[in-house]
């Protein structure tokens, strides 16, 4: 009696492991490529003028660590106060230098950037931007953003 009841709980956790593991995450397929145009897809966000468009690709739960401000934004509505002032200078950013890690539904492109502003004036800057795949599209879960230590 005893060598069944061990097997029938044997058998219990081989299911439970089984349906565990059948129920695990997908990892989407994505690229080095693919990522990189995710910068390309929130500078356009820029350019549009409009905040709200650039929050669009945070997720919710997210942070950034702005380049021109000491306050770090944690909610939709902080990154949206933030936005508005920096859309003002009219940024375009192009990326100097990447390195991008990918794992399963999460990727991390960091590097160096420089900002070209609407007066001329051009600010240069390090850069991570940590993405999730949410099942339907990526968006940023953090972004860190300093202007470079050194002047050159």
């Amino acid at each position: 009696m005893r060598i069944l009841r061990f097997a029938s709980v044997a058998a219990l956790s081989l299911a439970a492991a089984s349906l565990a593991h059948a129920k695990s995450e997908v990892c989407h397929a994505t690229s080095d490529k693919q990522i990189a145009a995710l910068f390309d897809r929130w500078n356009a966000s820029l350019q549009t003028g409009d905040p709200k468009k650039v929050v669009a690709n945070y997720a919710t739960r997210s942070i950034l660590l702005p380049t021109v401000s000491n306050t770090p934004r944690l909610t939709p509505a902080e990154k949206l106060d933030y936005f508005e002032k920096f859309l003002q200078l009219k940024p375009f950013g192009t990326i100097d230098s990447r390195s991008i890690e990918i794992d399963c539904n999460t990727a991390i492109d960091a590097g160096l950037y420089t900002f070209k502003l609407g007066d001329g004036s051009m600010v240069k800057a390090r850069y991570t931007f940590t993405y999730k795949w949410t099942g339907k599209q990526w968006l940023i879960t953090s972004h860190h953003s300093s202007a470079m230590p050194e002047k050159t």
